[in-house]
């Protein structure tokens, strides 16, 4: 299992956490009860087990539903 911090460029409404957290929540492999997008901080944490999901699969859905990935920091657990 692996937990990551991801930035994304400034989310403007609480739709945006809505979306994001179904798509990323619809990936095999990720923790729906550890998944947070967090609106003021512009955030998603998630776990993910790392052998059914990489962190680029997440990066590449967040960005198909419409919003930039500045960063991501990932670290083992």
């Amino acid at each position: 299992m692996q937990k990551a911090t991801i930035q994304l460029e400034t989310l403007t409404c609480p739709s945006c956490m809505q979306k994001i957290e179904n798509g990323v929540k619809s990936l095999e492999g990720v923790d729906k009860e550890s998944l947070k997008v967090l609106f003021n901080s512009s955030k998603v944490r998630v776990e993910y087990d790392d052998e059914e999901v990489s962190i680029k699969d997440i990066e590449h859905t967040i960005d198909k539903l419409g919003y930039k990935v500045i960063k991501s920091q990932i670290k083992a657990l």
